[in-house]
């Protein structure tokens, strides 16, 4: 792919990094020459300085024939406008929003735009560790409306039925569930076992549900 980030920073100068050992041509746009420094030196991609809200700069970044471009600079107002020209003007087929200011995020969503808000996300991760969180995150979507959770079977479950556990909220639904090294797609009948891995996908709230049964319900 032909990825164009917007903004080196401490995000983009990453994010470029990962692209480009991925096997992706990079194009990196910064207005200061300096953000570049933040490069790994092994990174391979083109720098182009300049203001990002020029057609001439992004032009000669080759947005042209982009397949993605995540404009992720500190500035949500500039971000929303380098994706609206990326997307209606270029037609780039991926775009992708960083949202700084959640405050701003709504305006943002009114685009349509993907965004990743790294202060919500962040946010919300640190508050379910300091919950003391007995399960583990291990996919989010979004910024983290539904995320996929993996949690132990305790043995108060054990050998109940998923479907008692899963009670039909609309706010979770079973994943996967690995056994002895082994995973499958569960039905509500399938019988819980102590120490099963259930990957479970949820809200937020589903979750906290969740956790209340797996931990306050006698079985």
């Amino acid at each position: 792919m032909n990825v164009i980030v917007i903004g080196c920073g401490r995000l983009g100068s990453q994010l470029a990094y990962r692209l480009f050992q991925r096997g992706h041509q990079v194009t990196v746009v910064d207005s200061v020459e300096q953000s570049f420094e933040l490069l790994k030196p092994d990174f391979r991609g083109r720098t182009v300085t300049g203001e990002a809200l020029s057609k001439e700069v992004l032009e000669r970044a080759g947005i042209a024939m982009a397949d993605g471009l995540a404009a992720v600079t500190n500035s949500d107002t500039l971000n929303a406008v380098i994706a609206h020209t990326a997307r209606m003007l270029y037609k780039v087929p991926h775009v992708v929003v960083r949202n700084y200011n959640p405050n701003l995020r709504p305006v943002l969503e009114a685009f349509g735009f993907q965004i990743v808000s790294s202060t919500a996300w962040g946010a919300q991760r640190i508050e379910e560790m300091l919950g003391g969180a007995a399960v583990h995150t291990v996919f989010s979507a979004g910024n983290g409306e539904v995320e996929i959770y993996e949690l132990i079977v305790p043995p108060r479950w054990n050998g109940r039925a998923l479907g008692d556990l899963l009670e039909s909220s609309g706010q979770y639904l079973a994943a996967a569930l690995t056994r002895a090294g082994r995973s499958s797609l569960p039905v509500a009948d399938t019988r819980l076992e102590t120490g099963d891995l259930l990957n479970v996908s949820a809200t937020a709230e589903g979750m906290a549900a969740l956790r209340s049964r797996l931990t306050g319900e006698e079985a």
